[in-house]
C-alpha cells in the first residue's frame, strides 16, 4: 500500500471521506456520516460543529486515518459561518438553498447598479444563495449577531481551519460568495462597503492560490480525527469545484449533475459574464473558471411526486402533454425564490405514470436550457464532447434516458460516485507534489465508465416544455407579486 490521500465531501446532508492509493488511484475506503438541516419556511441551516463531527465520524470509519498523507476538504458552496473573537459559531450556518434573504438579493442587485454591473465587476448577479445576500440577512434580522461576528467563513473554508488553524480558502469557492470578484481576483472593496454588507475584509479567509497549501494538521486536530500531526493540508474549494477536478475536465466538456439539487457547468478558459444571472460565472480549483447554473428542484422533486402517486420511480409513461413546473422549493434557476409547482395539460385520463414522466422531462429541460445559456456566455461547449452526467441521479436509468432524449447528445456516465471527495483527494495529491491536477486526474482514470450512443433530440417534447413554462413565467410576471421580484 502506498501514500494514502483523503478526499472529504462536506455536502447539505453528510460528509463522505474517500481515502485513494496515491499509486493506483484505487478508492480503498469511504466513510460517511450524516447531518442534520432544520428550518421551514425557506429557512435552511445546520450547526457548524456538526459538520466536525461527521467529518471525525466519516475518518473513524475509513479505519485508515493515520495513514493519511494530505487531505483537503471540498464543502456546499455559499453557507454563511459566522464565528465569535474565539472561533465560535455565534448562530447555526446558513445554506446555499436557504431563500430567506432573497429581498435582500434584489437590493443589492440595485445597490451596485444592477445585475449587468455585478457580472461585469465581482462575476456573478445575487440570488438568495450566495454569502453576501445571507449576511445581509444577518445584519437586518441579527444585528447582535453581526456586531459580534469576528469571522466569516464557508463550510469547507471552517473544517480546513479546524483541522490546520489557517484563516484560508480558495478562489473557487470564494467567487461563490458574491464579495470576491473574477476580474481583479480579490475581495470587491465596492461590495463590501455597500451599506447593507458594511464588511471588513479583515474578517474574511487568505485566498490561495489553486495547489498552495493550507498549512498542516495541528496536534489539537490529530488527537480529535486520528490524523498525525504534521500532515499536509490541501487548500479545500467548493463542491461543483472539486467535482470538475475529480473529472479532469477540460475546457467545453459539459456537465450535468442530478441531485437534491441540479447543476450544469463546464471549465472555461476564460472569465464568464451573465448579465441575466442564469449563469454564475465562478472561478474553479484549477486556475480557470466555472460556469454554472444550477436549479434547486432535481431528484426530490421526482421523489415527491413518485411518493404522491404511489409509484416506483422508474414507472413512467410518455408524458402526453403534460408539462410540469417542478419549484417545489422555490427556484434558483429561473430566479423565482417564492414560486411553487405546477402540472400542466391534465386531462381525466392523464395516466399519472406520464405525470411521473413529466417531472423528469421538466427538470432535465431547465438544465439543458441553463447549458445553452453557458454555451453563448463562456469560451463554448464542444459540440462533439460528450454530455457527462453525475450525482446520484446519475444511476437512475429513467434520468440517464430521458437526458440522452432530451439532449440529443451521447451521455458519459462515470463509475466513481463520489466525485467531489476524489475531486479533493485529486487537489490534496496535487498540493502534496506541486502536480497538475488534470495529471493526476487522468492517471487515476478518475472519469472512467459507461458511454450511452446519442439519439435524435425529442424536439416536441422540448419546446412542449419551454413553451409552457414561458407562458407561466410571463404570468408570474404580470402578476401583482411577480413585479417584486427580480
Amino acid at each position: 500500500m502506498g501514500n494514502l490521500i483523503a478526499g472529504v465531501d462536506c455536502s447539505t446532508q453528510s460528509t463522505k471521506i474517500v481515502v485513494i492509493d496515491a499509486d493506483s488511484g484505487e478508492v480503498l475506503r469511504v466513510g460517511r456520516a450524516p447531518h442534520v438541516v432544520t428550518g421551514t419556511a425557506g429557512a435552511r441551516e445546520t450547526r457548524p460543529h456538526d459538520w466536525w463531527e461527521a467529518l471525525r465520524q466519516a475518518l473513524a470509519r475509513t479505519g485508515l486515518a493515520g495513514q493519511i498523507a494530505a487531505i483537503s476538504v471540498a464543502g456546499q458552496q455559499h453557507g454563511l459561518v459566522c464565528l465569535d473573537a474565539g472561533g465560535r459559531p455565534l448562530r447555526p450556518a446558513m445554506l446555499w438553498h436557504d431563500t430567506r434573504s432573497a429581498p435582500d438579493a434584489v437590493a443589492l442587485r440595485d445597490a451596485l447598479g444592477g445585475a449587468a454591473a455585478w457580472a461585469s465587476r465581482v462575476g456573478v448577479v445575487p440570488v438568495a444563495s450566495f454569502t453576501a445576500t445571507k449576511w445581509a440577512w444577518v445584519r437586518r434580522h441579527e444585528p447582535e449577531i453581526a456586531l459580534r461576528t469576528a469571522a466569516i467563513r464557508l463550510p469547507h473554508d471552517y473544517l480546513t481551519e479546524r483541522l490546520c488553524g489557517a484563516a484560508v480558502t480558495d478562489r473557487g469557492d470564494a467567487s461563490g460568495t458574491g464579495w470576491w470578484s473574477t476580474e481583479t481576483e480579490k475581495y470587491a472593496p465596492e461590495v463590501l462597503g455597500l451599506p447593507s454588507i458594511n464588511l471588513s475584509a479583515d474578517l474574511l479567509p487568505s485566498v490561495l492560490r489553486p495547489t498552495e497549501s493550507a498549512g498542516r494538521v495541528t496536534q489539537a486536530a490529530a488527537e480529535a480525527t486520528g490524523i498525525s500531526a504534521g500532515v499536509l493540508v490541501g487548500p479545500g474549494t467548493g463542491d461543483n469545484m472539486a467535482a470538475a477536478l475529480g473529472l479532469g475536465l477540460s475546457p467545453g466538456t459539459p456537465v450535468v449533475s442530478l441531485g437534491t439539487s441540479g447543476t450544469a457547468y463546464t471549465v472555461s478558459s476564460t472569465r464568464t459574464v451573465d448579465a441575466s444571472g442564469d449563469v454564475a460565472g465562478f472561478a474553479d480549483a484549477s486556475g480557470r473558471f466555472l460556469p454554472l447554473a444550477c436549479t434547486l428542484n432535481c431528484t426530490l422533486a421526482v421523489d415527491r411526486i413518485a411518493k404522491w402517486l404511489g409509484l416506483g420511480r422508474d414507472d413512467v409513461v410518455p408524458s402526453q402533454g403534460v408539462v410540469a413546473l417542478p419549484y417545489f422549493d422555490g427556484e434558483r434557476t429561473p430566479n423565482l425564490p417564492d414560486a411553487s409547482a405546477a402540472l400542466l395539460g391534465l386531462r381525466g385520463d392523464t395516466d399519472p405514470r406520464a405525470i411521473l414522466m413529466a417531472t423528469y422531462e421538466g427538470a432535465i429541460v431547465g438544465l439543458l436550457d441553463a447549458l445553452d445559456t453557458i454555451d453563448r456566455c463562456s469560451s463554448g461547449l464542444d459540440p462533439a464532447a460528450p454530455l457527462t452526467l453525475v450525482g446520484g441521479g446519475a444511476s437512475g436509468e429513467t434520468w440517464r434516458r430521458v437526458v440522452q432524449r432530451l439532449s440529443g447528445r451521447a451521455v458519459a456516465i462515470p463509475q466513481a460516485t463520489e466525485l467531489v471527495a476524489i475531486g479533493a483527494a485529486v487537489q490534496a495529491a496535487a498540493t502534496l507534489w506541486a502536480e497538475d491536477p488534470r495529471e493526476i486526474a487522468a492517471r487515476w482514470q478518475t472519469a472512467r465508465g459507461g458511454l450511452m450512443e446519442p439519439v435524435p433530440p425529442d424536439v416536441e417534447t422540448l419546446e412542449r416544455h419551454r413553451t409552457t413554462r414561458q407562458l407561466a413565467l410571463e404570468a408570474i410576471a404580470r402578476s401583482p407579486s411577480g413585479r417584486s421580484r427580480p
